[in-house]
C-alpha cells in the first residue's frame, strides 16, 4: 500500500497566517504541522508517499522534506492547480496509485494512534474511514451507524445524526479513481471526499475503525491551538 498526505487549499480560515506560508508548514509546538500526518504513515509501515500540495509553496515542502531520505522513505510530489476539493486534490494520485491500495491522510490531522495493524489487514476491495466521538460534530463529516455498519455519512449537518465524525484518514481500493470521475461539485464548488465515502456506502463496501487515542484538525485557530496543547501535553507524537 503506498500513501498519500493532501496539503493542498489556501488556509483562508487562518489568515493572515497563511497570507505567506501553506498552513500545512505552520508550526504545531515542535514540528511542521505536515510531519505529523506524514509520521503517522511512516509508523504504520508506508516507504512510497506522495504529496500534493497546492502551487504556491510548492517548493517549501520539496525544501522542507526533500526526497524523503532522511525519514526513511520515498517522496513524491504532486501539485494541485486549483482548490477543487479533498477529492479532486486525491484524482491527482491516480498514476502514483498503480491500481494498487492507497492510505490517504489530510494534511492538518493529527492522531495519536499507531495505525499498523488497520493498513496491513486492509482487504483488497473496499474502502476504511476512521471515525472519532467529539463534541462538535457539525463541523465534520457525520457518520450514521447501525448494526456495526456505516448507513450514510453527511457533510458538515446542521444537527448531526451522532457524534462520530469522520476524521482525516482513509483507505481505498483503486475503484476510488473511477468513483471520483463519478462526483459532481458541490455548492461550494468542490469535489467532496464525504461524496466519495458514499459511493462506497452504497456498494456495501465501507468498513470502519475507532480512533482511540486523541485526534484533532488544525485548519482553525481554535483547532490549531488544540493541535498544539494536544501534542506539548504528550510525547508520544
Amino acid at each position: 500500500m503506498k500513501g498519500v498526505i493532501l496539503a493542498g487549499g489556501s488556509g483562508s480560515r487562518l489568515h493572515p497566517l497563511t497570507k505567506v506560508t501553506n498552513k500545512h508548514l505552520l508550526p504545531v509546538y515542535n514540528k511542521p504541522m505536515i510531519y505529523y500526518p506524514l509520521y503517522t504513515l511512516i509508523n504504520a509501515g508506508l516507504k512510497d508517499i506522495l504529496i500534493v500540495s497546492g502551487p504556491g509553496h510548492a517548493g517549501h515542502f520539496l525544501n522542507l522534506l526533500g526526497s524523503g531520505k532522511e525519514f526513511g522513505v520515498h517522496l513524491t510530489y504532486e501539485i494541485q492547480e486549483e482548490a477543487g476539493g479533498i477529492a479532486q486534490a486525491l484524482g491527482l494520485a491516480s498514476d502514483f496509485a498503480d491500481e494498487g491500495n492507497i492510505a490517504v491522510i489530510l494534511g492538518d490531522n493529527i492522531f495519536e494512534d499507531n495505525f499498523v495493524q488497520e493498513i496491513k489487514g486492509f482487504a483488497d476491495r473496499g474502502a476504511m474511514v476512521f471515525l472519532k466521538e467529539v463534541s462538535d460534530p457539525e463541523r465534520f463529516g457525520v457518520a450514521t451507524v447501525e448494526q456495526d455498519k456505516i448507513v450514510k455519512i453527511m457533510e458538515k449537518p446542521k444537527e448531526p445524526e451522532t457524534n462520530y465524525a469522520v476524521t482525516g484518514l482513509y483507505l481505498y481500493d483503486h475503484e476510488v479513481f473511477n468513483a471520483i470521475k463519478t462526483l459532481k461539485p458541490s455548492a461550494r464548488g468542490e469535489l467532496e471526499i464525504t461524496d466519495v465515502n458514499n459511493y462506497y456506502i452504497s456498494r456495501d463496501l465501507m468498513k470502519y475503525s475507532l480512533v482511540k487515542g486523541a485526534w484533532t484538525d488544525a485548519g482553525t485557530f481554535d483547532s490549531l491551538l488544540r493541535a498544539n496543547n494536544q501534542v506539548a501535553k504528550n510525547k508520544n507524537y
